[in-house]
């Protein structure tokens, strides 16, 4: 997942000097912290280092990433002419620091292993777009996409359109997979869901000439929407048994997933019975990325995750990682 090196001492060290976003403008910086998870945990892929509001920087959307709080933006989106305002361009030309990073990393990386772009859902994006900072409850959200559903959709257009240019621009520089991440589409019912976010996330998934993976957190009872929408791998978090899961999204689809985060801040024996039981319930069938059920907590201890990476690769019969060779064949 995303974050993987955020509990990492070198990391750290980086993010004393560098905010997240100034981190993301230097791709050599960017690439570096990229690699630390893969150097350090012996992973199968790199997931690119990146915030989901890097490509809204590209469309004009003046935001600060706050300490604590997370993405706050200066002007929120209330009406027809601030969506009018948001710029869809090439990322070559808004982001290409983003796509050099890629670059960068699909360089120095191991062949086998593969490079993991992503994107922010249209849903979670808007969410921070309108509300102006993370909500609980996403009540402006919701107030324009009820009251105002001509503008949500011409705002859901501009994203899907900007975010199909950018994960397309990602593939072009090197990345093997994309990742589609909306955290907050758990938020909506499945009726509003289909009707207000589903298109728009699958034009995304469905311009992207390389496999892909919809993931998004609290959204068990849009698994098969979210299947509906596409991705070749839909992510799975914690709250629902990987193999229930599975068979919600279909036997013939991939998953990834679906350790909670927390469950490694306790001891190991607790650590090595929950991966143990979730690839029990894969059952070893094909087509399991096993996986957090979303970011690494910062206050993992990094050796317990080097462990559980080799846990998995020995209950695996892994001999070395294929992972860019899997999502090749994907």
């Amino acid at each position: 997942m995303r974050q993987a090196g955020r509990s990492l001492p070198e990391y750290r060290r980086i993010r004393a000097q560098h905010d997240l976003f100034s981190i993301c403008r230097q791709p050599e910086l960017c690439a570096e912290v990229t690699l630390q998870p893969v150097e350090r945990h012996g992973v199968d892929a790199a997931v690119i280092y990146s915030d989901i509001m890097v490509p809204a920087l590209g469309m004009g959307v003046d935001v600060e990433l706050v300490e604590g709080v997370g993405p706050v933006v200066a002007a929120p989106i209330a009406s027809r002419r601030d969506v009018e305002a948001l710029i869809v361009a090439d990322p070559e030309e808004t982001v290409a620091y983003a796509l050099e990073a890629i670059r960068l990393v699909r360089r120095d990386l191991a062949s086998e292993h593969a490079v993991v772009g992503f994107a922010g859902g249209p849903l979670t994006v808007a969410g921070y777009l309108i509300e102006g900072r993370p909500s609980r409850t996403f009540t402006r959200l919701k107030r324009l996409m009820y009251g105002s559903p001509a503008v949500w959709h011409l705002l859901m257009e501009r994203l899907a359109e900007a975010f199909s240019r950018y994960v397309a621009g990602q593939v072009r520089a090197g990345a093997d997979v994309i990742q589609l991440f909306d955290s907050w589409a758990g938020t909506l019912s499945v009726t509003d869901y289909e009707e207000f976010v589903a298109s728009y996330s699958r034009q995304i998934l469905d311009s992207v000439d390389a496999p892909t993976i919809h993931f998004a957190t609290g959204c068990t009872h849009l698994l098969s929407s979210l299947a509906r929408a596409g991705g070749d791998v839909i992510g799975v978090d914690w709250r629902l048994p990987i193999d229930e899961a599975w068979t919600v999204v279909g036997l013939d689809r991939a998953v990834q997933g679906n350790l909670d985060p927390a469950v490694l801040l306790a001891g190991w024996d607790r650590i090595e019975g929950e991966a143990r039981r979730i690839l029990a319930l894969a059952g070893g069938r094909p087509g399991h990325i096993f996986n957090l059920g979303h970011g690494v907590l910062p206050e993992t201890d990094p050796a317990v995750l080097t462990r559980l990476v080799e846990l998995v690769g020995d209950a695996s019969g892994r001999d070395a990682p294929a992972a860019r060779a899997a999502f090749e064949h994907t």
